[in-house]
C-alpha cells in the first residue's frame, strides 16, 4: 500500500467524494480510521455514545456530522441510517470490548452485552444498511486474535472470536455486492488499552517490542491503514484479516 498512514498516496486521494461512517469513531482505532479516511477525501460521519467526545473528534478530523447513541439499540441504529441525507459508501464498527473471566466468576449481564456487541449488532447493522449503501461499499467489523487459543478466562472471548469469521463470511454472501470483512487485531496501543492496563501498560509495550517479529507495538494508525485498504480494494470480501505484528507466532 502506497503512502503513509496519515496522508493520501502519491496518485491522489483514494476515497474522493465517498461517505464513511465510523461507529466508535471518537477515539482509538475508530478515530484514526476516520482521520485517515478524511485525509483520503472522504466525508466522515462519527457515531459514539459520548456527545462531547464526538464533538471534539469531529472538529479535529473535519467530520461532516456526528450522532450520539448506543449502537446496540437496533431501532435507533435503523433510524440513524434512514435519516442520513444520502447513500453511504463504507461503515466501520469499532464499538464493543472484550471480557475475560473464569466460569465461576462470570457476570452474565456483561456476557449478554458482549453478545449484543459482537453477534447481534452486526446482524442489525447489516439489515440497517440495505438500501442505504452503494453496491461498491464495504462493511467492516473489528475482532481479535487473542481468544483463538483456549485458556482459563477465555470461555466468553474465545466463543466470540470463533463466531465472528463465519458470521462475516455469511453476511458477505447475504449483502453482495456490498463487501463485508473482519479485521482481527492483537494488542493495539490505544487509550482503551491504557485504561485497562494502567500501570502495567509500559511493561506490556516493552514485552511486545522485544518479542514481536516486527520489533514494535501495533498502533491505531496500522489498523486504520488496513481498514482504508479494505474500503478501497473492491476484490476483498468475506474474509478475516489479522493485524497483530506476528503476536500469534510467539
Amino acid at each position: 500500500m502506497s503512502g503513509t498512514a496519515g496522508s493520501p498516496g502519491p496518485s491522489g486521494p483514494r476515497l474522493p467524494g465517498q461517505t464513511v461512517v465510523v461507529l466508535g469513531g471518537s477515539a482509538g482505532i475508530g478515530y484514526e480510521t476516520a482521520r485517515l479516511a478524511r485525509a483520503e477525501g472522504a466525508d466522515v460521519v462519527l457515531v459514539g455514545r459520548d456527545p462531547e467526545h464526538l464533538r471534539q473528534a469531529a472538529v479535529e478530523i473535519g467530520a461532516v456530522s456526528t450522532a450520539a447513541f448506543d449502537a446496540t439499540d437496533p431501532e435507533r441504529l435503523r433510524e440513524f441510517f434512514a435519516e442520513l441525507p444520502g447513500p453511504v459508501d463504507h461503515v466501520l464498527v469499532t464499538a464493543g470490548g472484550n471480557y475475560y473471566a473464569r466460569l465461576a466468576d462470570l457476570d452474565f449481564t456483561r456476557v449478554q452485552g458482549l453478545v449484543d456487541e459482537h453477534l447481534l449488532l452486526p446482524l442489525h447493522l447489516a439489515r440497517a444498511v440495505v438500501g442505504r449503501m452503494r453496491p461498491s461499499g464495504a462493511l467492516l467489523f473489528m475482532g481479535g486474535t487473542g481468544g483463538r487459543r483456549p485458556g482459563l478466562g477465555q470461555v466468553v472471548s474465545g466463543a466470540m472470536t470463533a463466531a465472528l469469521p463465519p458470521l462475516v463470511a455469511n453476511l458477505a454472501l447475504e449483502l453482495a455486492p456490498i463487501r463485508v470483512n473482519l479485521i482481527a487485531a492483537g494488542f493495539v496501543d490505544t487509550p482503551l488499552s491504557a485504561r485497562l492496563l494502567g500501570d502495567e501498560l509500559e511493561k506490556r509495550r516493552e514485552q511486545l517490542r522485544t518479542t514481536l517479529p516486527i520489533g514494535r507495538v501495533v498502533g491505531p494508525a496500522d489498523v486504520a491503514a488496513l481498514a482504508v485498504h479494505l474500503m478501497v480494494n473492491t476484490a476483498l470480501t468475506g474474509a478475516t484479516y489479522d493485524i497483530d505484528g506476528g503476536q500469534q507466532l510467539t
